[in-house]
């Protein structure tokens, strides 16, 4: 049985119906049937998240399995969905939590043969010129990030190499450079050091030796795509975040792998492939999750994929993915009982914590988020560039929460924390246009120079 007529002449409808979007449609007519999305959620079995994401067009509707489920809850012509009027094939069942423990159903994407293919081909992104990375120029870099990016993308010039040991020293030392906040002066130590690693590669011989070379490489390809998603620089990420995934497959070391692997699931995530970034973070946890018991490295890697399979989720809108994905890792944490900064993760109970404001926040649950903040001590986070995250994240949910005063406060925290951080991200930016406009500017002392530090053009 088909709708009452009248829905179909209500004037909601057949706008809706006359635009063609599918999710206008859904909420066109679950509406005009006096539904909520809880309804429709029962009826069909996806989250209320899911469904809100589908309505506003926040998530594709192109799975005709899921066009189907909603012809059916909803009782319309799957006509009106741009389907063929046949009989319904089955529908599978919503998923699951993600547990590392439940491996989630691969799709063509993430299969392993498949993701070597991807990886081999995703490098002319940047072209094939992209295997190196020409050195700067005798003259000062006024601009290393930009140096950097554009070196990124020109052809491989020779670099000088140098011992293991001090190439892994020199990537500490620019790891720890970064954990501190200095973005720009990362970009500066990555110019020299890729060109010194690739040649180091090219230079050393014996399967114990390129095999440290490689990690390095790897390693050194991770942090630059991770300086890459902090400027906002999305294609070089991704460029670079696939070189790390290549330079790790030639080691087999598990955590090196894990590592790349992880950056390469946020790379993955900020180009709208959430799904098969969280496969990949998911299936890299539970791979790892046997060697645990080698000590807190391994407990530390583990920890921070279960915390971005998180975060991962709930930007995806899977609010219950992501709060049990997020207790996992608050297990991992206790289990390691300390904050500590094994292997660059800064991964303990205070690490997840901050995870725990960025997923109530993405959920649009700003008075959860900013709780959450006020129960962590600021002083209890050893890396800068932690705590400039954290203000960041209790600026964006005063922002989200409509209460740009506190927005503004949350900010100045941030940048005395890490200029980089705020200078450099684009969400800040773009709240500080924002407060400008705002009618209660002239209550937040200093905006306008804030925003003139940071790049904001100011009327």
């Amino acid at each position: 049985m088909r709708p009452n007529p009248a829905i179909w002449h209500s004037d909601a409808v057949l706008a809706a119906v006359n635009s063609g979007d599918a999710g206008a449609i859904i909420r066109a007519v679950r509406l005009a049937k006096h539904q909520t999305l809880a309804d429709l959620a029962a009826l069909c079995g996806y989250s209320v998240s899911t469904l809100s994401r589908l309505e506003r067009g926040k998530q594709p509707l192109r799975d005709v399995a899921v066009l189907r489920s909603l012809v059916d809850a909803l009782d319309i012509p799957p006509s009106l969905l741009g389907l063929a009027d046949t009989p319904p094939r089955s529908v599978h069942s919503s998923r699951p939590a993600a547990m590392v423990t439940v491996i989630l159903p691969r799709d063509e994407e993430i299969d392993p043969m498949r993701r070597r293919t991807l990886l081999a081909g995703l490098t002319g992104l940047a072209g094939s010129a992209v295997c190196g990375i020409r050195p700067a120029s005798a003259s000062p870099i006024t601009d290393p990030i930009r140096a950097l990016e554009h070196a990124l993308l020109t052809p491989p010039a020779s670099g000088i190499p140098t011992g293991l040991a001090q190439l892994h020293e020199q990537l500490a030392a620019t790891r720890e450079v970064f954990q501190q906040g200095r973005y720009t002066d990362v970009a500066t130590s990555l110019l020299r050091l890729l060109p010194t690693a690739h040649a180091t590669r090219h230079e050393v011989s014996g399967d114990e030796a390129i095999v440290a070379a490689d990690r390095h490489l790897s390693d050194l390809y991770t942090l630059t795509a991770e300086l890459m998603v902090k400027i906002g620089n999305d294609p070089l990420a991704w460029t670079t975040a696939d070189r790390a995934m290549q330079a790790a497959h030639a080691t087999d070391d598990i955590l090196t792998h894990a590592s790349a692997s992880r950056t390469w699931a946020i790379v993955l995530r900020r180009a709208g492939r959430a799904d098969t970034a969280q496969n990949l973070v998911v299936d890299t946890a539970a791979m790892l999750q046997p060697h645990l018991h080698r000590g807190p490295e391994h407990l530390s890697v583990y920890g921070s994929l279960l915390s971005t399979a998180a975060y991962t989720a709930a930007v995806d809108g899977h609010r219950e993915d992501a709060h049990t994905l997020i207790g996992e890792a608050v297990q991992a944490a206790n289990r390691l009982g300390v904050d500590a900064n094994h292997r660059f993760t800064a991964f303990g109970p205070t690490g997840v914590d901050l995870y725990r404001i960025s997923i109530a926040r993405v959920l649009g649950d700003s008075g959860t988020a900013v709780e959450t903040a006020r129960g962590i001590d600021p002083r209890a986070i050893h890396q800068v560039e932690r705590l400039a995250r954290y203000w960041s994240d209790v600026a964006r949910s005063f922002y989200q929460w409509d209460k740009p005063e506190q927005c503004y406060r949350a900010l100045l925290r941030a940048e005395h924390a890490s200029p980089d951080e705020v200078r450099y991200r684009k969400p800040i930016q773009h709240i500080t246009m924002s407060l400008l406009r705002q009618p209660t500017a002239k209550s937040m002392p200093g905006i306008q120079a804030f925003a003139r530090r940071n790049g904001v053009p100011v009327a």
